[in-house]
């Protein structure tokens, strides 16, 4: 086996919503409220809905672009790789970068769809609705066996969230975005028997609950002037709470079938994780009154838990101790982690440092997200045509070179400064409860 032979398929990509996204899918009642992509004086492209303004942050799409446009700043659509928003232009990207296929987490409504959540209950009801009809019909349906369709929940109600999952699961999506920590966002905790109608529906539909890092709302800010590289360097850190928080819950025993992802999570942590687990366990289960019918916290995490890695070179080597069937790769396309379009080469080196043996990288690389969420990209693709290898040669003439996209350049002190803005306002929310 060599790099060309991998087949790729990323369980973590993004999309950067177009503006047309919702035409047609509302009732008319509706269109006129619906959130609007409205272009500024500034340059810059904002999703408005009501009272909220969401920019487009530089490095949430910075895919093709050097890392002096890197940042917080707020961008416009053509600042940035059409591939982020157009489908058909994410697919040549794919190619480009030997990606067979993706699973894109939304951007501008939140990882778990808070932004639609409002005093109406029926339009909010009727965005989350849209929203899903057009990742399912508008983006994934454009090139079959491309995408691994994800939907965004209905996150106030347990009840309409559990047949919104039916009704997508009945069209072939099986992966739910969730958040890593509903009780940060006002709702009931992962304990609260609330969920239960959720939890059912997951497990009768073979849905897995896509937990994405900062999902919550949520950023591990330690102080109002702790530099980004803070930020940046504890972005996982929130996964492990949840996960943490999950493998304690009585939902994995009430709910055996019940398969969770801790995505953008990274993998290296999870030994650790696990060993201290188990020593928690075996420490202090006769008081805490915990009981796993016999096996230990570690067997039950890899039963429920899928876990994946962008780049993380220990986390390969240490495979066995996480659990071969529980791994992973994702792109991060086109956030600032992602390695496009030279993720493959990045990848290969690690399994050639770690000795990773063919069958392995299969696992890894495509045939473990293929089994978590039910998706056959086979059925419409050819496996000969679905190589690095094949994809980059489809790919020949597209240009992936980087260039500067910015209309102007933000210096490096106003870029902190903004940083230092957002970090207030998150521990000022943090700290009221907002």
């Amino acid at each position: 086996m060599n790099l060309d032979d991998m087949i790729l398929v990323s369980v973590d990509d993004h999309v950067i919503e177009p503006p047309d996204m919702f035409v047609g899918r509302l009732p008319k009642k509706y269109e006129e409220d619906a959130p609007q992509l409205v272009h500024r004086d500034d340059g810059t492209d904002v999703w408005k809905f009501r009272d909220t303004v969401i920019p487009n942050a530089a490095l949430n799409a910075i895919a093709g672009r050097p890392k002096e446009e890197y940042g917080l700043e707020p961008q416009g659509l053509d600042e940035i790789r059409p591939g982020c928003y157009d489908v058909h232009e994410r697919v040549k990207d794919m190619n480009a970068g030997g990606l067979l296929a993706q699973m894109n987490f939304p951007s501008f409504p939140g990882f778990a769809g808070r932004l639609f959540v409002t005093e109406d209950v029926d339009f909010s009801l009727a965005l989350v609705r849209a929203y899903n009809d057009w990742h399912v019909e508008g983006w994934c349906a454009a090139y079959p066996g491309r995408f691994i369709p994800m939907t965004i929940p209905v996150i106030w109600d347990a009840q309409l969230c559990a047949a919104e999952v039916r009704r997508n699961a009945a069209r072939g999506v099986h992966s739910l975005t969730f958040s890593e920590n509903p009780a940060v966002m006002g709702m009931p905790s992962f304990h609260d028997e609330f969920w239960n109608p959720l939890w059912e529906a997951l497990c009768d539909t073979n849905t897995v609950l896509s937990i994405h890092i900062g999902s919550s709302g949520r950023i591990a800010v330690p102080a109002v002037d702790s530099p980004p590289d803070v930020m940046i360097t504890l972005q996982p850190m929130n996964i492990v709470s949840a996960a943490a928080d999950l493998l304690w819950s009585r939902v994995l025993k009430d709910f055996p079938g019940l398969r969770i992802a801790l995505s953008e999570g990274g993998t290296g942590w999870i030994p650790y994780f696990l060993e201290r687990a188990d020593r928690t366990f075996e420490t202090h289960a006769t008081w805490t009154m915990q009981d796993f019918g016999g096996r230990k916290p570690s067997e039950v995490f890899r039963e429920h838990f899928l876990t994946c890695f962008i780049t993380d070179s220990l986390g390969v080597g240490l495979r066995h101790e996480i659990g071969i069937d529980n791994i992973t790769w994702e792109c991060d396309y086109p956030h600032s982690d992602s390695a496009w379009p030279t993720a493959p080469e990045g990848l290969w080196a690690d399994f050639q440092k770690w000795n990773v043996p063919a069958d392995e990288i299969n696992k890894i690389t495509y045939e473990n997200a293929m089994r978590w969420y039910s998706f056959d990209p086979f059925a419409h693709i050819r496996k000969e045509d679905a190589t690095v290898g094949a994809l980059r040669r489809a790919a020949e003439g597209h240009d992936i070179s980087v260039q500067p996209r910015s209309h102007q350049i933000v210096q490096p002190q106003d870029k902190l400064e903004q940083f230092r803005q957002r970090a207030r306002a998150a521990v000022a929310g943090a700290t009221t409860g907002r």
